[in-house]
């Protein structure tokens, strides 16, 4: 299949603060930034989805209700590449690629301190305490424990950190900040997870910098990328530019 590639820099509309890179009549891919969360939430606080159901509304003066579905979620504070479905046979589709990891995400991670190598893949048990909202790692599986694994390799290290390129191969919740953890480098920021201090926009130093999957109507593979946040926790040379 021809593989389409969009870019931030020569696809990015903003309008009504949401950052689109791309949309036709089945999707609508944005850009999430750090400290919005994905969907509502407890807190009441607007979410990506709402701006983003209130941006389709305007730009294609829809009446009443709109149509978007959810596929996938980033933490809220996390950044970076999201998609949104606009008609539920879309919806249907893309969640059956990244169930079956058809999808593909790529994440760049800023951690504390250098690891002992430069590349190699992690395997590990979770298992998810909903009352604390904190994943621990256990030895052996279990009913309630499951597993993640994450690739991962050094893209540069300067200054006492290290900036990771991050594949996860399965999708279970904190995977990447618990990996960076347990490499001995916890992502700036994730307090939770053993990070020394908090980020100023209690974001943490983790970005969904490329997703690619299938149209879910032309069956071509779309791949899609963002720029790392212009913050100090990503002054690395390979940073705002993604391959």
């Amino acid at each position: 299949m021809r593989l389409l590639r969009a870019f931030f820099a020569g696809n990015l509309s903003v309008r009504h603060d949401l950052e689109v890179l791309f949309s036709d009549n089945h999707l609508l891919v944005v850009a999430k930034p750090a400290g919005v969360p994905a969907v509502p939430d407890e807190t009441g606080d607007e979410s990506l989805f709402d701006i983003a159901k209130e941006w389709v509304r305007r730009e294609f003066a829809k009446e009443g209700d709109v149509f978007l579905g959810i596929v996938h979620r980033l933490d809220r504070p996390v950044s970076g590449v999201m998609v949104f479905a606009r008609t539920s046979k879309s919806a249907s589709r893309l969640s059956e690629q990244f169930r079956t990891r058809m999808a593909h995400k790529t994440y760049w991670g800023v951690g504390e301190g250098e690891p002992r190598a430069r590349s190699g893949a992690l395997s590990q048990w979770l298992v998810k305490d909903e009352s604390t909202n904190r994943v621990r790692v256990v030895e052996r599986p279990s009913a309630i424990a499951k597993q993640a694994i994450t690739r991962w390799r050094v893209l540069e290290c300067r200054a006492g950190r290290t900036l990771y390129e991050l594949t996860p191969e399965t999708g279970r919740p904190h995977q990447l900040r618990v990996a960076a953890a347990s490499l001995g480098t916890p992502l700036l920021g994730d307090l939770k997870y053993g990070a020394s201090a908090p980020l100023p926009d209690k974001s943490i130093a983790l970005h969904a910098v490329a997703l690619e999957f299938e149209h879910p109507t032309l069956k071509e593979r779309l791949k899609f990328s963002a720029p790392t946040p212009d913050q100090p926790a990503w002054d690395f040379a390979l940073t705002q530019r993604p391959s």
